[in-house]
This record gives C-alpha cells, structure tokens and sequence, in this order.
C-alpha cells in the first residue's frame, strides 16, 4: 500500500492510500470520558478524511509501561500510538521503547508561524512525548451525604477525616498522588514532600498515614471508576481526573462537586512505539500532524475540561459542544480553581516509579 501525504489548507495533512485495503492502527488510551473526547476531537474527523485509516482503541494506558516492555522482549509490537503521562512517557523514552521526535518537523506550527516546539514550550519534558492535555487529579464528593450534617469537604486533609466525613473513600491503587497527599495532611510542607519520600522513613510516614484510612478505601485503576462509584453511592469522596468529574456533575448531572484543594497538575500527550513497521510509522506521524495542531487541541477542550498543552490553542477554548455551558471556569488551571495546587514531580516518579510501586503493591496486600 502507497501512502501519499498532502497538506490540507486548514494546516493539518490527510493520509490518503492507494488499495482496496483499510490500514488498522491500534491507539491506546485511557477509556470513558476522556478517549471519548479524543475520538470526537481527532480519530472521528481524521478517518472521516482518511476512509483507508481505521483506528482502533484499547484503553490499556495505565499498563502502558509493562506492556510495551514485554511486547519489546517478545518482539511483538502491536500498538501503534499510545498515551501516557509524562514520567511514564520519560520512562519509556529512557529506556528507548518510545520514537525520539523532531517536534518542528513532524509536528504543525501555530497558525502565526511559531515553531511547534516553542508553541509546547516547556511542556515538552521528554524527546519523546508530545503533550495533549494539563489535566488535575483531584477530588470529587457527593453533596448529599447526610451522615455529614451539611458539612462540606474544602480540604484535601478532610480526606482522612472519618469522623467529621464518615463514609468510603475511592483512591487510586498505585502510589502516585495517594503518597504526596499522605505527606502533606501529615504535616509536611508542600515544598518538602519529595526530600521526605527519597527517604525510607518518609516512605513508611506515607504509608502509615493512608493506614489511617485504609479499610474504608475502594482502590481504582481505570479513571472512569471513581465517577460511577460516586453515581452509585459506593464511596462517597473519591480521587480521579477533573475531567471525569466535570463529566460526572455537567453532563450526567450527579449531585457531586469538586474539591479542588491541592489538586495535582499533570501533563498528558502521545509517544510513539519504537520500531514500527514503516508504513504503520508514516500513518501514525500524518495523524499526529493533524491532532496536534491548534485548532485540534482547543477542539478536544469542547468535550473535556483538560487545558490544551500548545499556548496557541488557549484562546480558541470555547464552549462545550453539547452543553453550550463556558468551558473556562472548568478548567483546573482557572484561578478560582487553582489557589492551592501541587505541581506533580513527573522526574522524580520517573525515577522513583518502580521502586515505590513494588513497596505500595506490598503494603496494599498487607
């Protein structure tokens, strides 16, 4: 099959093949709400464009490491382009099972002419990872609990208070966020966490302070999980991406409101698998033009409350494309939303990843 790419006016480029044969490419995610997004906003328009491109989704992101590493050693490759947090993308970039990519060659500038890379900026952390998305892992709670008296969770401490908010919690089952968020409601200061967690004794101070909370918590791994457990009056605070919540309160229209309080910001984006077949590779850099462009990152903000990762996409940030509600104000990087935040260290996890996952897995099974 010939691949032939041109440019469209728009900026963005459409793969067009010769041949009776539909190219399947495997694109990994993360499920619910958010994939959704991503089909609305670049898979659907892009095969719309490209009727020999047919794209396949497999939600296995939060395996993403593991998988690829046994699908190098098995030499069986068989996702083509995969989303992942940044240190999961450093990783992997480090360990040379992501492409290296030249972001001004392969990738749209801005409208005005501004380099990809300079338009990414500083959100390019890795060589291999191209940003989609800042996104917020965060809190959400059911506003009807009446075992709380008409008190309201406001900070990320009342977590761990049964007493005054009684009731199961949902947290994620890996040590990422759960283990800065034990630190600090056990009284270290924000700018020490990660001096603290480098130390075995800091481990063990996280690790006791979830004990705390432990036989009242429902342990997660996909992000859609936290939302229906909410929906479903299974726990009633849980941890999950603010997109997920923002799904769960505008669109299903659930009694539940954020907790914003130490939210932690994060990166998502795109790495491509190293060692391609070459004609998978030409597929995957042609659809990576088209959703990395401006015009498509502010478009995926019209169905999710993620910030777009290129600083020319901001303004174009509009309305929700069903709701018709301002998207802005949703936003976990909106000033309302963002008076105490927690800046996510994706070097240290990356880092420090594999060792403390071995550690919370152990304490989990405790």
């Amino acid at each position: 099959m010939k691949l032939k790419t041109l440019l469209l006016a728009g900026g963005a480029s459409a793969m067009m093949t010769t041949g009776a044969l539909a190219l399947d490419l495997t694109f990994v995610s993360w499920g619910g709400a958010y994939q959704e997004s991503q089909k609305n906003a670049y898979t659907e328009p892009y095969m719309e464009m490209n009727p020999d491109i047919n794209v396949i989704w497999d939600e296995s992101s939060n395996e993403a490491v593991a998988k690829l590493r046994a699908m190098n050693e098995a030499g069986n490759l068989t996702w083509d382009l995969v989303d992942v947090v940044a240190s999961d993308a450093i990783r992997l970039c480090d360990e040379g099972l992501a492409e290296e990519i030249d972001f001004d060659e392969v990738l749209a500038a801005a409208p005005d002419g501004t380099p990809a890379s300079e338009d990414f900026g500083d959100l390019i952390v890795s060589d291999c990872f191209i940003p989609q998305i800042v996104y917020s892992t965060t809190f959400g709670y059911r506003s009807d609990v009446e075992e709380w008296g008409g008190r309201e969770p406001d900070d990320i401490c009342d977590v761990f208070d049964l007493e005054a908010f009684p009731g199961k919690r949902s947290l994620e089952k890996r040590p990422i966020n759960n283990m800065e968020w034990a630190l600090l409601c056990d009284g270290v200061a924000k700018e020490d966490v990660y001096d603290v967690l480098e130390t075995e004794e800091g481990v063990d101070r996280a690790l006791a302070k979830l004990a705390t909370i432990k036989d009242q918590v429902v342990w997660w791994s996909a992000g859609a999980e936290t939302p229906q457990l909410l929906a479903d009056k299974e726990v009633v605070i849980g941890s999950t991406y603010n997109g997920r919540l923002f799904s769960l309160i505008e669109e299903q229209d659930q009694p539940v409101k954020m907790l914003w309080d130490a939210q932690v910001f994060d990166l998502d984006g795109w790495i491509v698998p190293a060692g391609l077949p070459e004609e998978r590779k030409k597929a995957v850099m042609d659809f990576l033009f088209f959703a990395t462009d401006t015009q498509r990152l502010a478009d995926q903000a019209k169905y999710i409350s993620y910030g777009p990762a290129r600083k020319s996409s901001a303004p174009l940030v509009g309305q929700h494309a069903e709701l018709g509600i301002d998207m802005a104000p949703h936003m976990p990087t909106d000033p309302a939303n963002a008076t105490n935040t927690f800046l996510y260290n994706y070097e240290w996890w990356a880092d420090y990843r594999d060792d403390l996952d071995a550690k919370f897995q152990a304490w989990l099974a405790q």
